[in-house]
């Protein structure tokens, strides 16, 4: 059973050391100023907000949850083992002040599309509405036709 989250401002809580402070800065008419908080569009946020997510779940990645960057997946065998981990999960996520968008949740499936793959309990699968075009297209019987097909490559 899979439980998928979707993490919302998720930079916002991880604090800019004062030490780097400055190199948020920024200037308007009324004054200049710095970020205390990670900006989004850093170029190590997401990164760091990886790893931030993989300290505050150190103690159930990969037996219950999983994370890659701002999307969370609450996993377990059984239904009553799921919402053990769930509760678990959500106490971790309010202690530390994090948010996710209830528009993206997806409660106790079996199977669900994750980063272009279907995730199910036999594993990760490739989404077949991915590759239907290329499923489709017709065998290249001639020279020319391979060429062609390379072409489009």
């Amino acid at each position: 059973m899979w439980s998928f989250m979707d993490g919302f401002s998720g930079y916002n809580p991880i604090l800019v050391a004062i030490k780097d402070m400055e190199k948020t800065t920024f200037i308007t008419k009324w004054g200049t100023y710095c970020y205390r908080v990670m900006p989004f569009g850093l170029k190590n946020a997401g990164a760091t907000y990886q790893r931030v997510t993989t300290i505050l779940f150190h103690d159930m990645m990969h037996r219950d949850v999983e994370v890659y960057v701002d999307d969370m997946i609450v996993k377990s065998r059984g239904r009553a083992d799921h919402l053990v981990a769930l509760e678990r999960f959500f106490e971790r996520i309010r202690k530390f002040k994090l948010r996710l968008n209830p528009k993206k949740y997806t409660f106790e499936v079996t199977s669900r599309k994750l980063l272009g793959h279907m995730v199910n309990e036999r594993g990760i699968e490739v989404d077949l509405d991915k590759i239907k075009t290329i499923l489709g297209i017709p065998m290249s019987r001639t020279e020319k036709e391979i060429r062609g097909f390379l072409g489009k490559l």
